[in-house]
């Protein structure tokens, strides 16, 4: 046993010495761009950017987005001063317009690219070529089946392989019958090139969702515009309340349409005990203008079902109700008046209201409270809204008087109000007491500082506008993904060879085996479908391999009629002679 091992050693000891002094040879500047551009196009590297890419957008949902809330990002820097300023500098707030975001989509697309078109390219070389040679042992195939057709039924091996060649045509496969006329002619048959084509047309597809997105988010824009009963919006920069523009936006691309909110009715529920009060549909009446000389045009706008305008999408996203106030400085000049837009808040529509009137003098005033739909008070002297109709309407304020910071420049919360450098008038501490308005009545402030009056309820909406050149072909293209990846999973890429010879007794030999390119559990079903197809075309019984030649290959060479059964390695249905075109067996998938 020791012998052995050391013959072992010194046969690879020659081995071991010659792969330690070799020398591998330099790739070169064009080799190293060879190798990495085969790396970067391989279908594993693709895959890999695609789950790269999905990772890297997860901070987008984990942290404020710049885009979406600029002032929501500079909050969160100033309430996390330790690492704020450090997820800025990573670029997290801007995570989709990031440099390395950018970087691993730009790589993915390129990465398709290179996965598509060589495969494209063979692919359609692949459908223009022949199909593969007959294998000189068709027994050699995963499956593989012989019949025996009697010389009485005066049918010759060139007749039987022209049959058959149109019975696979007739099955959807492109057929090339060879040396027709010969002894021992053949045919190659092959189809399921749509497999192929479902998988290009997937990638192809995901390329142009990722084109479709990009142009998206380069030439798309969002907004949102709250809209009070009787307001207009026209779709002008200046017409939005928050405005979120595409990479490249230009203000060129707002089409100059208008939308106006006539009425706005909502349904509650008044029969079910466990939701009523809750509101069960939406729909706001509005007025839209393609342009300002285009004609009027009435419209129902709802939840789920969005206004197309202007080359935008108009949807409904909020409701809530709007107090009409007026409000007068100590000189009685009316120095607001109009809806102020209330904040919902609570059930039943509690809704907490802001009102910052900075042209009354000679002080600025401020009010904060809450707007009830129905008012009630529970014992402990606490109002609350008891129905989400206008039952009962009460307006319910604080009021202060000072600067209200908006001359500063700094950009304020039109829902919020900071009463820290602000006097107070009126709260429910003090001793005038807070302010309590119903519809038609008017409050006067203490101090002279003036008045303020309740006129009554408007409805507002809020809508959301967006506009996405490339929503529609991300839609198409995905669509197709979807379709060209059923065609890949359920088509299946086929072989089938059949070769014919005419024994000395005059039978007509036949023989058959198919060959899958990949896993086809189907295979079995498909090589028995095509046994029954031959055995009815030329009318055999069902066992048609006959007991004779059902254990092996038939030698259509013996001249005494006998029936030969060597074993599945031995030569088929050829016997030992070689056909023109039949090289080696099935292991090489051409």
């Amino acid at each position: 046993m020791s012998e052995r091992v050391n013959v072992k050693k010194k046969q690879s000891a020659p081995v071991a010495e010659a792969k330690a002094e070799a020398a591998l040879p330099a790739l070169g500047p064009k080799g190293m761009l060879r190798w990495a551009w085969t790396q970067l196009t391989s279908m594993r590297t693709a895959l890999f950017l695609l789950l790269l890419l999905a990772v890297a957008a997860v901070p987008g949902s984990l942290f404020p987005q710049r885009p979406a809330n600029p002032a929501v990002v500079t909050q969160y820097i100033k309430d996390h001063p330790d690492y704020g300023k450090l997820l800025d500098s990573l670029q997290l707030y801007d995570v989709y317009s990031s440099a390395w975001f950018s970087a691993i989509y730009l790589l993915l697309f390129i990465s398709l690219i290179g996965c598509v078109v060589p495969r494209a390219i063979a692919h359609y070389k692949a459908m223009r070529s022949q199909p593969p040679r007959t294998p000189q042992r068709l027994s050699r195939l995963p499956e593989y089946g012989t019949l025996v057709v009697p010389a009485d039924a005066g049918i010759p091996a060139s007749e039987a392989i022209n049959s058959a060649a149109g019975l696979l045509r007739k099955r959807g496969y492109r057929v090339e019958v060879r040396d027709a006329d010969g002894a021992l002619p053949s045919l190659g048959a092959e189809r399921g090139f749509l497999k192929e084509v479902g998988n290009l047309v997937f990638h192809t597809s995901l390329i142009g969702v990722l084109v479709s997105v990009a142009a998206g988010g380069l030439f798309g824009y969002s907004g949102q515009r709250i809209l009070v009963e009787g307001d207009t919006f026209v779709n002008t920069l200046v017409g939005y309340d928050q405005f979120n523009p595409g990479t490249n936006f230009q203000s060129s691309q707002l089409q100059p349409y208008s939308l106006q909110l006539d009425k706005f009715n909502i349904t509650f529920d008044r029969e079910s005990k466990g939701k009523f009060g809750q509101p069960i549909d939406f729909a706001a009446t509005v007025t839209t203008k393609e342009n300002p000389d285009a004609p009027p045009k009435q419209e129902i706008l709802k939840v789920n079902d969005p206004v197309s305008l202007g080359g935008t999408s108009i949807y409904l996203t909020g409701n809530g109700y709007a107090p009409v106030v007026t409000v007068r400085d100590g000189a009685g000049n009316v120095a607001m008046q109009g809806p102020v837009v209330a904040k919902l808040q609570g059930d039943n529509y509690y809704s907490s209201v802001v009102i910052k009137v900075p042209d009354a003098k000679p002080d600025q005033l401020g009010f904060v409270g809450f707007f009830l739909p129905t008012a009630f008070v529970n014992d402990k002297n606490v109002s609350f809204s008891a129905d989400p109709e206008l039952f009962n309407p009460q307006l319910t304020l604080n009021s202060y008087y000072g600067d209200l910071g908006l001359n500063s420049g700094a950009p304020q919360n039109v829902f919020e109000l900071d009463v820290r450098n602000l006097t107070p008038l009126n709260a429910r501490n003090l001793a005038a007491g807070g302010i309590s308005l119903a519809p038609g009545s008017t409050y006067t402030l203490p101090d002279g500082k003036g008045t303020i009056s309740f006129d009554g309820v408007k409805r507002y909406i809020g809508v959301d506008i967006h506009h996405n050149p490339g929503q529609v072909y991300a839609l198409v293209f995905a669509l197709l993904a979807v379709a060209g990846l059923i065609i890949s999973l359920y088509v299946n890429r086929r072989r089938v060879w059949v070769r014919t010879g005419t024994a000395a007794d005059g039978r007509t030999m036949v023989e058959y085996g198919l060959l899958a390119r990949g896993e086809d559990h189907r295979l079995a079903g498909e090589a028995a479908a095509l046994r029954k197809l031959f055995s009815a075309e030329w009318q055999l019984p069902d066992d048609a391999a006959t007991e004779e030649a059902a254990s092996g290959d038939v030698d259509p060479e013996t001249t005494d009629g006998s029936q030969q059964t060597p074993s599945r390695t031995s030569d088929n249905v050829a016997g030992s002679v070689s056909t023109p075109a039949g090289p080696t067996g099935p292991e090489k998938d051409q």
